[in-house]
This record gives structure tokens, sequence and C-alpha cells, in this order.
């Protein structure tokens, strides 16, 4: 087996990883490589993580990618999905998913440094934007496996509204204000976000 310490890549069905967290037991896994671009919903209309297609797909046809003996390793998690910090805008139910995404806390305060104090206590012109310095930002850029830049992807918390999805910039940036769930940024001609599936995954 591989050597699995956080920080460090593994390989799991066909796919390169990100080792974000240990127990004695288990790892939770980030994909190293956004594995495609997908709207995070089908319809522009309010929407939550519990209700969205990109949940759907992530459980369902993307799941269904790995074997047998592969399912068997990946460990279904209950999740809190917390309002947005900065606009209240409604998290919505708790789920229990098999692959999901990051949500704005955990990316902000626990996987890629701890970047707490600009969630919690923004200052004055941090109105959709962590602070542009934060030094955290580098370890939260990615890219498609075959691109040469860096490009935006999903978190599942809301935005600003619920037609609205958090995300990770180009730069690591946090985008809490969101981008559209359906087009994504419509000024951007690589329009449409990135997904790093997540996953807790028996050792």
């Amino acid at each position: 087996m591989e050597t699995v310490k956080i920080g460090l890549p593994i390989t799991f069905g066909g796919y390169t990883w990100r080792v974000l967290d240990l127990t004695d037991d288990s790892a939770l896994l980030l994909t190293e490589y956004m594995i495609e671009q997908r709207p995070y919903h089908d319809a522009y209309t309010d929407i939550t993580w519990a209700e969205c297609n990109l949940r759907k797909y992530l459980n369902g046809a993307f799941y269904d990618r790995f074997s047998a003996t592969e399912s068997k390793r990946i460990i279904p998690t209950d999740h809190e999905n917390p309002d947005n910090p900065w606009y209240g805008t409604k998290g919505g139910a708790d789920t229990r998913d098999s692959i999901f995404l990051l949500s704005i806390e955990e990316a902000a305060c626990h996987y890629f440094g701890d970047s707490s104090s600009l969630l919690y206590h923004p200052g004055k012109k941090q109105r959709y934007w962590f602070e542009r310095k934060d030094q955290n930002n580098r370890r939260r850029t990615a890219r498609l496996a075959d691109q040469e830049w860096d490009s935006w992807w999903w978190l599942r918390s809301p935005g600003r509204t619920s037609v609205k999805a958090a995300y990770i910039h180009g730069d690591g940036n946090i985008g809490i204000q969101g981008n559209n769930i359906l087009k994504g940024n419509i000024g951007d001609g690589r329009c449409i976000g990135g997904v790093r599936p997540a996953l807790w995954l028996r050792l």
C-alpha cells in the first residue's frame, strides 16, 4: 500500500487524490485535479447541496465508476451544510454522502491552512472575496489534468443567494458570494466550474 500521510498524493479508483485528514482507519481524500467541469445544478432556481444535480451525479454516475471492491472502501459520511457565513443564505438539510464537495468552512479553516480569521472577521472591503493576499490561497489552486492553467472549482456551500454556490477562484481565493449554479461565471470564457470530489476511504 502507498504511504498514506496528510498532504501526500495517493492513487485510488484511477484518480490521484490528496490526503486531507487521517483517523486510525480512514483518510479524507480530495482529487488532486479537477476531474471535469459541470454546472452545480441543471436549472437556474433556488437550490441547496441536498437537492442539487451535482450531488446526485457524484453519488450516482461518478460513484458507479468505482469497482465493487473499491466501493466497499468508500465510507458514507454525514455532513452538516451550514448557512453562508457572510450572507446567511441557507445551507439546507444535512446530508449523507459517499462522495461530496468541501464546504466553505472546510476550505477556509481546516484543510488548506487556517484562514478562519478572514472568514469570521472580514475586513470592511471583504464584501465578495477573501483577502487576495491570504497566505493559504495557493494551497487551494487546482486545474484540470490536461490544462496548464489553474481554474475555479465548486464548493458545496451556498453563495450570496440560493441561485449561487461558493467556489475557489483560480488564484485560490474563496468566492463566498458564489457563482451562477447553472452557468458559473458568465463573464469568463471558461464558465463552468470544476469538480473536485472528496471522500472518506477505509484504509
